[in-house]
């Protein structure tokens, strides 16, 4: 285990309670001239985060604050978290949009070697960290973003490399289940990643082996679901881990299309399932629309056409995703009077009698998602 703790910046009163001589040099050190540093950390979690660079240039005390976890704990805590969307449209590179302003960041390109690159990636946002998992020469690494010091580095390795894994996050823990090991073979191997800690602890073995599958979080449990099982079959049931039980329970006929048939296809994308306001939904890429899960019976229902074609790669290169209150879909498009490509970005909110919302249209990076992760703090 680390022994890395959360700490506060040295000039600020977690208590509220100033000595004398805070209270003579309050002037020099509050973040707010005038106020109480408490009270001043308050009001600066609200900022968006787009705006933290810019106060990091002020002085050395805000970029000391904007590179510490406390400030980001004390966002979480009251319930001021921001998601945002990561994403990456060409090899190495990874941009950052936040849907509430609709500012768009970049982050600083990836120092991979050119197998990473080339070879299938899987991505995880949790806590602070934007973690993508792949292959460089030597063997299977994990990269981590840290939104902190706004830079790239090497993350711990897993207990059990692997890749084509189902996975999700809440908070700062994120679940892998399932995958390929180094040698192909197909695994029923589960890990939880805590990111306060920079650690990886070993959970129990899946019920079932499988790689291509999807991961969600729903009333805060890790679900898993889909995929391909160790014998080459396409899995139609879904398991669910109990971190109080430490054990996982399978959900028999779980997934809403059953691979059989001509339906079938080894080529077929993990399924695209997005969690919004716990509940679970699915983009259908036989019948291009959205289906919502019902718990009470396990069953599902039709609730929306998609903006986009999601079919058209047997679903890869399209993002679908749950952002805050709404449900994302990110897809590529050429438009008909420019050579370049353009990505699309859609949304919309459950509950409400509205169609999908244009969010975004991005030129020049492409037409195909290669990785997409949702990262809140």
């Amino acid at each position: 285990m680390s022994n890395k703790r959360i700490c506060a910046p040295e000039n600020v009163a977690l208590n509220g309670v100033r000595s004398e001589d805070e209270k003579a040099s309050s002037d020099d050190d509050s973040y707010l001239p005038g106020l109480p540093n408490e009270l001043a950390l308050q009001i600066l979690t609200c900022l968006s985060r787009l705006d933290y660079p810019i106060l990091a240039c002020l002085n050395n005390k805000y970029k000391s604050l904007i590179g510490n976890e406390y400030l980001y704990k004390l966002r979480r805590q009251s319930g001021l978290t921001e998601q945002w969307i990561y994403i990456s449209c060409s090899l190495g590179l990874w941009e950052a949009f936040d849907p509430k302003t609709r500012r768009w960041r970049n982050l600083p390109k990836m120092p991979c070697d050119y197998c990473f690159n080339c070879a299938d990636k899987e991505s995880l946002g949790v806590g602070t960290e934007l973690l993508v998992f792949g292959r460089e020469i030597p063997g299977l690494v994990v990269w981590k973003y840290s939104s902190l010091s706004h830079a790239w580095s090497k993350n711990p390795p897993l207990n059990y490399p692997r890749c084509l894994f189902g996975s999700s996050s809440y908070k700062e823990i994120g679940v892998l289940a399932g995958g390929c090991d180094p040698v192909g073979k197909i695994v029923d191997y589960a890990e939880l990643y805590n990111s306060e800690h920079g650690t990886w602890q070993v959970l129990p073995n899946l019920n079932r082996a499988r790689k291509l599958s999807s991961g969600f979080y729903m009333d805060g449990k890790f679900h898993v679901i889909g995929g391909m099982s160790a014998e080459g079959k396409n899995l139609n049931c879904g398991e669910v881990y109990d971190m109080k039980k430490e054990k996982w329970s399978v959900i028999e006929n779980m997934h809403p299309r059953p691979m059989v048939g001509k339906e079938e296809s080894t080529m077929r994308s993990p399924p695209l399932v997005a969690v919004v306001k716990n509940e679970l939904y699915y983009a259908d890429l036989v019948t291009n629309t959205m289906m919502k899960y019902k718990k009470s019976d396990n069953t599902w229902k039709m609730v929306k056409i998609l903006p986009l074609r999601a079919n058209a790669v047997e679903g890869w290169g399209v993002a679908f995703r749950g952002c805050g209150n709404k449900l994302v879909v990110i897809g590529g498009a050429n438009h008909a009077n420019h050579d370049n490509k353009m990505i699309l970005m859609y949304s919309w909110e459950p509950d409400r009698d509205e169609d999908w919302s244009m969010d975004c249209i991005r030129y020049g990076v492409g037409s195909f998602v290669y990785n997409c992760a949702i990262m809140g703090c």
